[in-house]
């Protein structure tokens, strides 16, 4: 299997800041890998609030994730201010594939890129349903290429 690239900036269509906490970093001075998934779920789901496609507190529908995946280039560390892209790459009836790539502050290169796929499940019987409209939107205008 060859080895992902980094994807460029460019390639995104939406962004988020996010800054670092001291706690992020391991004993080996860098940002823990686990962190990295963190950013991913706090670049999407902000995106979707601020944009109106998600009512996390009383929405009738959630986005549960349900496969996950990360490539790591480069190391990021606090005090960094870390820069989300975010765009989507597939969309399906219940479900979207968010491509998140984590880029150090002005990079032109992604230091970690990687993905969540989201089903979108009614809250109370957790079982799938047809993406909202305002979903299915703003997933079109955050369509990859």
């Amino acid at each position: 299997m060859s080895r992902p690239t980094p994807h460029l900036r460019s390639s995104y269509p939406a962004f988020r800041a996010i800054p670092t906490r001291w706690a992020d970093n391991d004993m080996y001075g860098h940002v823990n890998n686990v962190v990295y998934y963190s950013w991913f779920d706090t670049a999407v789901n902000a995106l979707l609030i601020e944009r109106g496609a998600l009512d996390i507190h009383q929405g009738e529908v959630i986005g549960l994730v349900v496969e996950t995946q990360c490539n790591y280039f480069a190391s990021l560390a606090f005090p960094e201010t870390v820069e989300a892209g975010v765009r989507v790459a597939h969309t399906g009836s219940s479900s979207v594939r968010y491509e998140v790539g984590l880029f150090a502050q002005g990079a032109e290169t992604a230091a970690a890129q990687g993905h969540f796929v989201h089903v979108y499940v009614d809250r109370t019987t957790q079982r799938p349903v047809q993406l909202p409209r305002a979903l299915r939107e703003v997933a079109d205008a955050l369509r990859a290429g």
